[in-house]
């Protein structure tokens, strides 16, 4: 299938490894310009230059409250607009729902809320210019099926998936999608040194390439869905 994004400008955020690095390199591989970024030049670096397209990595932490505009800014100017917009972040520490502090709830916020919506924010109007844009929010299958010990990461999703469901119905009409995507376990860092207690992990590039379908042409109907990519694990119906 000719997923129709040849061409396309993307930003793929916190995008060095894990899940984010998986939607990068397959936006790339579909034809995609790619504005990647990360905290650590480095790994950052290293991570660019194992994709097969054109590519600019910009060392940025995301959940900087300038760092948003500064991306989008940085994609402008390199490749002329942004067509897609794959939004993600580190997850918040573990923790049980009684245990959290307020401080923690304020970072976890930040972080797996409202550097998403800031994100959405700063790409949108170029993508209404355009009469065409494609914004896919990692964020977690704990959204509809909260996990015990990732309370943060549930608080906070969570919220973010409902603010998305609103946005989206506002942003259709211009051409512009905006979907969830919701892994479960995937063979990642962070999954392998927390530890799995499943005996099959998901692919993250076969993660990646569910995320270059909702970015493309063909997926412009879906829109306000929160897609999961948990090999069954949820067992809710909805």
């Amino acid at each position: 299938m000719d997923l129709g994004i040849a061409g396309k400008v993307a930003l793929v955020t916190a995008a060095s490894k894990g899940l984010g690095l998986a939607a990068a390199r397959a936006l790339s591989e579909e034809g995609a310009r790619v504005v990647m970024c990360a905290r650590d030049p480095d790994t950052l670096a290293r991570a660019a230059a194992t994709l097969p397209g054109e590519v600019l990595a910009v060392p940025a932490d995301v959940t900087e409250p300038a760092a948003p505009g500064a991306l989008v800014a940085a994609a402008l100017e390199r490749f002329g607009g942004l067509d897609i917009l794959v939004a993600n972040a580190g997850g918040p520490p573990q923790a049980r729902a009684l245990d959290v502090t307020d401080e923690q709830i304020s970072q976890a916020v930040n972080a797996n809320l409202v550097t998403s919506v800031r994100l959405v924010r700063e790409s949108l109007p170029h993508m209404r210019a355009a009469g065409w844009g494609r914004i896919c929010l990692i964020t977690s299958i704990s959204v509809k099926q909260p996990i015990p010990d990732l309370a943060l990461s549930n608080l906070a999703r969570t919220g973010l998936w409902a603010w998305a469901k609103t946005a989206a119905a506002d942003v259709f009409a211009s051409g512009v999608t905006l979907n969830l995507v919701c892994p479960g376990l995937h063979a990642t860092d962070r999954v392998l040194q927390l530890g799995s207690p499943r005996d099959r992990l998901g692919e993250p590039a076969d993660f990646g390439r569910v995320v270059a379908f909702l970015c493309s042409a063909p997926a412009a109907f879906i829109s306000g869905s929160a897609v999961s990519v948990d090999g069954a694990a949820s067992s809710g119906l909805l």
